[in-house]
């Protein structure tokens, strides 16, 4: 029986900014002590984005039926409007009185480096998500960044309930403490995170790559427009990543990756072929500014995949 995917982590107002120029042209590095810029920028559009709504809008896209856990605010009403546009569910998102939505602030300059200031509002909350109400062999937990709480005690219940869970730290990894995140990934299904994430990883908890890999069974290591890795046991297998018509913008392109991923797990593809689902779709999130902007129909992500 094809499993239930089941995505907790935030929901949040984006507010992308593009700034022509390099941030590093501006900074001077003896000065980082006393840091004072102004980056002027070309205006700003508002989108709808969290790594639970990023991953979701992706999973609509391959054709799946995902479940929300997350928070959002008192001004949720747009996004509401949103998720029922676009067919998704939210039966499981709790609203919380008294705060705005999670808001991410990004600035991205000519060679795609980013700042974001984040404002979590709601995602201080927890979603509340009922674990024992969920059904071990159907379904597949994706813990993606949201509650810190949450990020820990999620995967706890589900090891108690014997749930298979993906552990995807991302923004949040500096604010976990190594004992969690041992503790975290020890149980996990699969660990997945950027390049830079893994290395965070194993400076935090003093666990070279093959103690991780061992730890987890299976990482998952994005690297951008250099493609994905997959690290297991056995070795590590390349995933490219596939050419995008346009590169626009590379915000929301890992959810992007982790939506093809699921889908393809979930339907019974092995690694690398759900690995490479996952680069399919993220070189469509980059082709447009926002993290659930960008649109694909099944026969142009076939083409893409074939490499016609």
């Amino acid at each position: 029986m094809k499993k239930k995917i089941v995505v907790a982590g935030s929901l949040a107002y984006d507010r992308i900014m593009n700034f022509p120029e390099r941030f590093a042209d501006h900074i001077l590095p003896d000065q980082i002590h006393n840091l004072n810029v102004c980056f002027q920028v070309n205006g700003v559009t508002e989108n709808y984005g969290g790594t639970a709504g990023n991953i979701a809008y992706a999973l609509r896209l391959m054709g799946e039926e995902p479940f929300i856990s997350a928070t959002i605010g008192s001004d949720h009403h747009s996004y509401f409007a949103w998720l029922e546009q676009n067919g998704i569910g939210r039966e499981g998102i709790k609203p919380i009185a008294g705060e705005l939505t999670a808001g991410a602030y990004i600035t991205t300059d000519m060679g795609n480096n980013q700042i974001t200031g984040f404002n979590p509002g709601a995602m201080k909350y927890s979603s509340a998500l009922e674990i024992a109400a969920l059904e071990p062999a159907t379904t597949l937990l994706l813990v993606s960044p949201g509650n810190l709480d949450d990020m820990i005690d999620y995967p706890r219940q589900c090891r108690a309930a014997g749930i298979d869970y993906i552990f995807d730290p991302g923004q949040a990894l500096p604010m976990l403490q190594a004992g969690d995140l041992l503790e975290v990934i020890g149980g996990c299904f699969m660990l997945i995170v950027n390049d830079y994430e893994f290395n965070l990883i194993q400076e935090k908890t003093g666990f070279n790559r093959e103690k991780l890999v061992a730890l987890a069974g299976t990482c998952i290591v994005t690297l951008g427009g250099k493609g994905s890795q997959i690290h297991t046991a056995a070795g590590v297998t390349a995933i490219p990543a596939f050419a995008a018509a346009r590169v626009v913008d590379p915000t929301g392109a890992g959810d992007a990756y982790r939506g093809g991923l699921l889908s393809g797990l979930v339907n019974g593809f092995g690694l690398t072929a759900s690995a490479t689902r996952g680069s399919v779709c993220a070189s469509f999130a980059v082709e447009c500014r926002g993290t659930q902007v960008y649109h694909f129909t099944p026969e142009e992500f076939a083409r893409r995949l074939e490499g016609c």
